[in-house]
């Protein structure tokens, strides 16, 4: 449990919450603020949008703690507030609620496009909204509403305010992080895992993970050898596909990226991990996070592996138990299946780089890695096996 100090509504607010508990779902089932709803759960459809340190947030991808000394406003907490008074009156006048289930983040989002358009512009209304769905409504009404407020505050001479009044780029809830419930978490946010020379990076907290499924694989080396090669972070990233280094590791600490690309989609998730060996057992875990900006996706893993000597200790087996957590859009197409069998794929193309480092023939062979990891070209192979498969029964060959 991490201890917690967050302002909610104007109320301070102490409390200790798990590692892996979201804002959406401790403003909900802590504090009884139920107005923030939760849809996707995926931070896709905005349901959960509330303001963090005064600006949009999608609570359901937001750790808690990670929220540590910042201030969160809810829908209940904007009953006094002026521009939530308009907006509720041109909604209800526009009819653009029709179950409200999507409406206090809609309120939320329009909220801080008031703030900040200079004219009721309905293509940067519908921009600005567009992170926000609604399965009733069709959103004219909605825009029509987020229009006349807009057009109303300024005829009355209220000026919008650049930026909605923020003073520098980056996650919400950055300005606040000086305690170490939020810098245990602040790999979690996007633009801190940039943050190369962040003491907090080295704190990557423990999780429980949504997924965890087995693979194994054999090296023909010895358990030592093997032991010693994947306790050196600068070559095994050269073994991985689509993986770079972007500072010196440490033995029990790296950062990097990697690359990875789904048909149209490519993301570059940076983040960090935190490795742990005992060479006694000839074990390891390995615990990392890490976000695509882009995509606003993000991860949690665990990597878990023993070497098992095989061949009167001439080859070995490598045993893996893999973890993972995805949040956000690639967790939308990213299936259970889809994941092990890519994961499988990756693991397959490591062990094979890795075999030729190790190899005494090829004399520590230097590895191309990939430049990305190609889950698309993955796919298709992964299919045209099935196929073949299929094929096999079909006409009864082994």
């Amino acid at each position: 449990m991490i201890p917690l100090q967050i302002t909610v509504n104007g109320r301070a607010v102490k409390a200790e919450v798990e590692p892996r508990t979201h804002l959406a779902d401790f403003l909900r089932d802590h504090l009884d603020q139920t107005g923030t709803h939760l849809g996707c759960e995926h931070g896709v459809c905005g349901a959960c949008t509330l303001l963090l340190d005064d600006m949009p947030a999608r609570s359901c991808i937001t750790f808690a703690a990670a929220c540590d000394g910042a201030h969160v406003t809810t829908i209940e907490g904007l009953d006094d507030d002026e521009i939530a008074a308009e907006l509720r009156a041109a909604f209800s006048r526009e009819h653009a609620l029709q179950c409200g289930y999507c409406t206090p983040g809609m309120l939320i989002s329009a909220r801080d496009l008031v703030l900040r358009l200079d004219t009721p512009d309905e293509r940067a209304i519908r921009v600005g909204m567009s992170g926000n769905l609604c399965r009733c409504t069709g959103y004219v009404g909605i825009v029509r509403a987020v229009r006349a407020v807009i057009e109303a505050r300024r005829e009355r001479g209220v000026l919008p305010i650049a930026g909605a009044g923020r003073k520098a780029l980056g996650p919400v809830g950055s300005g606040r992080g000086g305690s170490t419930a939020a810098q245990s978490v602040s790999g979690a946010k996007t633009e801190g895992l940039d943050q190369r020379n962040d003491t907090a990076l080295k704190d990557i907290p423990d999780f429980v993970p949504d997924k965890v499924f087995d693979e194994h694989f054999t090296v023909t080396c010895p358990p030592e050898k093997v032991f010693d090669m994947l306790g050196d972070v600068t070559q095994v990233a050269a073994c991985l596909p689509g993986a770079s280094l972007t500072s010196v590791p440490s033995p029990d600490h790296v950062e990097g990226a990697i690359r990875v690309k789904l048909g149209p989609i490519v993301a570059n998730f940076h983040g960090a991990a935190r490795i742990e060996r005992d060479r006694a057992n000839m074990s390891s875990r390995i615990v990392g996070i890490g976000s695509d900006q882009r995509s606003r996706s993000s991860t949690q893993g665990e990597i878990r592996y023993r070497l098992v000597p095989i061949d009167q200790g001439a080859a070995t087996r490598v045993e893996l138990s893999i973890g993972y957590s995805l949040r956000g859009m690639l967790a939308q197409v990213a299936r259970e299946g889809l994941v092990r069998d890519l994961a499988s794929r990756l693991i397959a193309e490591f062990a094979r780089n890795l075999e030729r480092r190790l190899s005494p023939e090829q004399g520590g062979a230097t590895i191309e890695p990939a430049k990305s990891l190609n889950a698309f070209a993955l796919v298709l192979d992964l299919l045209y096996a099935r196929v073949r498969q299929v094929i096999r029964k079909a006409t009864g060959r082994s």
